[in-house]
């Protein structure tokens, strides 16, 4: 029972990370019908930047977060206005290879620009374990703020997309872009917004990362990026609660399958569940099968 309660505490400091990701995607696909393969790579810019905020500029956690959501949300607009917004309207086909080639190149760049070996994270704030049920279960500062800080990412997206006149905006484009420009809207910058607040979420997962395992590398959105997919495809591709219950059931799913099995296996298994999900419920679990007329 132990090692299941301190998995399960692991799993959702985990999921939390992959919900904060999941968001970026499931946002950008609700209101462009985009898989926004690069969006991995944007959280390993916001992991650079905290980190170069941290020991070049000798920043606080808050001002390093805050740093590095501010430069993941220009590269996430820049990188919509440049390289999705010319392609809008144009095959699928293209705009997904475009989404892979910017990943790429942000890779790439990142081993050019950063060098491709791993740097040790720097030790923001000092590291304390809590116990808990006298000593039964432990749990660290660092899980705390991982905890914190996505809780109040999400409350406050949601607050965003259901309480302000941006957020109104957001849904009428993913219901029918066309009729809300129609209606006044502006649907470019609808769509750059959108962009924005996936980057910052992600530049907050990644300087999380960067906390809670004291290690970045130019690659490491790869995978991350790709688990976030799966999550959000779990949850339901475009649906925002969705994404948030996936990271968290992702993370989860990979802590026990660590702890009760073999690290080894935790990638294998995420896949199998991706193949699973398209296979029983296309939709995910908060999606529901649409009927459209051939």
């Amino acid at each position: 029972m132990k090692t299941f309660i301190e998995q399960l505490i692991n799993g959702l400091s985990l999921g939390s990370i992959y919900a904060l990701i999941a968001l970026g995607y499931t946002m950008v696909y609700g209101i462009m019908k985009l898989i926004n393969f690069a969006h991995g790579d944007i959280y390993m810019v916001g992991a650079f930047t905290g980190f170069f905020a941290s020991t070049t500029l000798h920043l606080g956690f808050i001002p390093s977060l805050l740093l590095a959501m501010l430069v993941s949300t220009i590269f996430g607009v820049t990188i919509e206005r440049i390289a999705y917004r010319p392609l809008r309207g144009k095959s699928k086909i293209s705009i997904l290879i475009t989404a892979i080639g910017v990943s790429l190149f942000l890779e790439n760049s990142g081993i050019i620009l950063f060098t491709p070996r791993t740097r040790t994270y720097p030790q923001i704030f000092k590291q304390h374990v809590y116990s808990l049920l006298n000593g039964y279960v432990t749990i660290s500062n660092q899980q705390i703020v991982i905890f914190v800080v996505s809780i109040i990412m999400m409350v406050g997206l949601q607050f965003i997309i259901y309480k302000t006149k941006i957020g109104k905006a957001m849904r009428a484009v993913s219901l029918d872009p066309d009729a809300a420009k129609l209606m006044g809207v502006n649907v470019d910058n609808t769509v750059s917004f959108t962009f924005a607040i996936g980057s910052a979420l992600a530049a907050v997962a990644g300087v999380l990362v960067g906390i809670y395992y004291n290690s970045i590398d130019p690659l490491m959105g790869i995978m991350p990026g790709l688990k976030a997919f799966i999550a959000a495809v779990l949850g339901g591709i475009g649906i925002i609660p969705g994404a948030m219950v996936g990271g968290l059931l992702m993370g989860v799913i990979e802590a026990m399958v660590s702890g009760y099995g073999s690290s080894l296996y935790r990638d294998g298994v995420a896949f199998a569940l991706l193949i699973i999900i398209l296979i029983i419920k296309p939709a995910g679990l908060f999606g529901k099968n649409i009927r459209e007329k051939v």
